[in-house]
C-alpha cells in the first residue's frame, strides 16, 4: 500500500503526534461534528453537545486506533478486523463518513504541525487513511 518513503513520512508524523492523541482526537471529533453534524448521529453516546471529557476519551480511543495501524501498516485487515466488525455490524456507521473523518484529521495534522506537515507527508497521509478506511468498510460487502 505504502512504499518506503511513504511509510517514512507516515512514522515520522506519528512520531509528533504520539503523545497527544486525546487532545488531537478531540480536535478531530470537533471539527467533524461542526463541519458534518449529521455524524454526530454515530456517537449519541457523547449526547448532543459533548463535553471535553468525552471527547478526550474518545478521541483517545480514536487515535490510539490510528497508532495501531501506524505499527502495523503491512497487516491492517487483520489488526482493524475488530473495528471494521464493530463499524460495520453494531454501530452500522455509513462508509461514506470515513472521508469525512480523513479530511479532518489532515485538516487538523496540517493546523498543528503547520511547516513540518510537507505536501509529501500530507500525500501519504492520505494515501494510508484511506487504506485504513477502506479496510474498515470491506466488512460491508
Amino acid at each position: 500500500m505504502l512504499n518506503a518513503q511513504e511509510r517514512a513520512h507516515v512514522a515520522q508524523v506519528w512520531d509528533l503526534i504520539a503523545g497527544h492523541e486525546a487532545p488531537f482526537g478531540a480536535e478531530l471529533l470537533l471539527r467533524l461534528f461542526t463541519v458534518y453534524p449529521s455524524t454526530k448521529l454515530y456517537f449519541k453516546h457523547l449526547g448532543a453537545f459533548p463535553d471535553e471529557v468525552h471527547l478526550l476519551s474518545h478521541g483517545q480511543r480514536l487515535l490510539e486506533a490510528v497508532g495501531v495501524a501506524v505499527q502495523y501498516v503491512d497487516n491492517l485487515r487483520a489488526v482493524l478486523s475488530p473495528l471494521a466488525d464493530l463499524h460495520a455490524h453494531v454501530l452500522r456507521v455509513d462508509p461514506a463518513n470515513f472521508p469525512l473523518l480523513i479530511q479532518c484529521f489532515q485538516v487538523v495534522l496540517a493546523s498543528h504541525l503547520q511547516d513540518e506537515f510537507t505536501v509529501e507527508m500530507q500525500a501519504a497521509w492520505d494515501k494510508f487513511l484511506t487504506g485504513v478506511a477502506i479496510v474498515l468498510t470491506e466488512k460491508y460487502r
